[in-house]
């Protein structure tokens, strides 16, 4: 089904090097300084196989769509996928885990760039860095994009040091990579999940659709390209800290990657990673804060959302009242709370939003629709099993909020028919 004309539509200034820059800064983000320790605690160095699970999910999800982000190359990713293809209800649920959740990544991430920047004061710091990136978004997409470009830089060039620091530090050892350890399957599938949200921002070039040019064409080149990077990118570190560390000790510690650089010869570089932690939280907020704001301007023109959140700023064409209430919002967020515990919770709307971006690729014809559809269930499949594989807690709290949204959907819906 063609895309309707939109009212008030964003501008095109993003190719091909811009929107892979974006997918890039979505994904090398806080996780790769992170996420190798609770992988490491539930899979050992079976971690490596597990960053090969969720690369293979996330391929499938990148696929769907950017097919789907071809077709309808407007602002709000799977949110405008979901309710052309499948149905307003389907959208919404899309929309609503996508909004919630990555809020309260957006949260996180500036809680950890405020913790490595200033650790006296994270919380300061963290609402200094929404404050900052609400500020970079509200000027226009092509700050994003030129700020993003240059945290990119500076993240691939520590995670270079990181490797330069393991590999040549002489703290190498091969023979860490045994035992398997782990919990076995389930914990090869749990850690494929946690590492699976350090891709997730695949999708953020999917969610700019409208400011895209060529988006037919562009799209569908930037998604593979930025996720095949970040790929090699994630299993060469992975495989340096293991060497280095080994899977206890890299479970063990709060920050693996210095700890790895630090354990070496070459222990001088370490404080770079403390840098390369600072840059690339900066960078996924950026990237999600501007995916956040694309889906509310999207829910909100189709009244999902208050109406007052769809205005267009005249001269920065942004979605400027959206971008100020997220960037409210998270700092607000930030100074009372620590959002690092409720990953869970977020993950469990972010795989709800993949999901049904995998089952509205199903319904797309064409010729191509052959090879696409298996790719689609295999994405759905490869959501619901890393779902499944999250604390029982999460899923619960995820899907709880997920209800809570329908419900003031069906109650706001009732009123208008009134």
């Amino acid at each position: 089904m063609p895309a309707p004309p939109t009212a008030n539509p964003l501008r095109r200034e993003l190719g091909l090097g811009d929107a892979v820059v974006v997918g890039l800064g979505a994904m090398l983000g806080a996780g790769v300084f992170a996420v190798f320790a609770p992988a490491a605690a539930a899979a050992g160095t079976g971690l490596l196989l597990a960053l090969a699970v969720a690369a293979l999910v996330a391929y499938c999800n990148a696929t769907s769509s950017a097919e789907l982000a071809a077709v309808h190359p407007a602002a709000g990713g799977t949110y405008v996928y979901g309710r052309r293809q499948l149905g307003p209800l389907w959208g919404f649920v899309a929309g609503w885990g996508f909004v919630v959740g990555k809020t309260a990544s957006c949260a996180a991430m500036a809680l950890t760039a405020g913790a490595y920047a200033w650790p006296d004061h994270p919380r300061l710091a963290a609402a200094a860095a929404a404050a900052a990136m609400t500020a970079v978004n509200y000027r226009g997409v092509a700050k994003t994009a030129a700020l993003t470009r240059l945290l990119v830089a500076v993240t691939l060039l520590v995670l270079g040091l990181v490797l330069v620091g393991c590999l040549g530090g002489g703290g190498a050892d091969p023979d860490r990579l045994s035992p398997f350890g782990g919990q076995g399957l389930h914990g090869v599938l749990q850690a494929a999940g946690l590492l699976f949200f350090a891709f997730a921002g695949y999708a953020r070039i999917a969610t700019l659709g409208e400011e895209v040019r060529d988006p037919g064409r562009t799209i569908r080149r930037a998604v593979p390209i930025a996720l095949l990077v970040v790929v090699v990118t994630y299993g060469l570190v992975g495989l340096a800290v293991l060497l280095v560390l080994g899977a206890d000790a890299t479970a063990r510690s709060a920050a693996p990657l210095q700890a790895a650089v630090a354990a070496g010869s070459l222990h001088g570089l370490a404080p770079l990673v403390r840098v390369g932690a600072v840059t690339a939280s900066l960078g996924v907020l950026l990237s999600a804060m501007a995916g956040v704001g694309r889906t509310t301007l999207a829910m909100a023109r189709d009244a999902e959302l208050p109406s007052w959140l769809a205005a267009v700023h005249p001269r920065f064409a942004v979605p400027h009242r959206a971008e100020l209430v997220l960037g409210a919002v998270v700092v607000v967020v930030v100074s009372l709370t620590d959002l690092r515990g409720a990953i869970g919770f977020s993950s469990t709307g972010v795989l709800v939003y993949y999901a049904i971006a995998n089952a509205s690729a199903w319904t797309l014809p064409g010729a191509s629709r052959r090879w696409r559809r298996p790719v689609a269930v295999l994405g759905l499949l490869g959501c619901t099993v890393l779902v499944l594989s999250l604390p029982l807690s999460s899923v619960l709290v995820g899907l709880g909020v997920l209800a809570v949204g329908l419900a003031a959907r069906t109650g706001a819906r009732a009123m208008r028919r009134r």
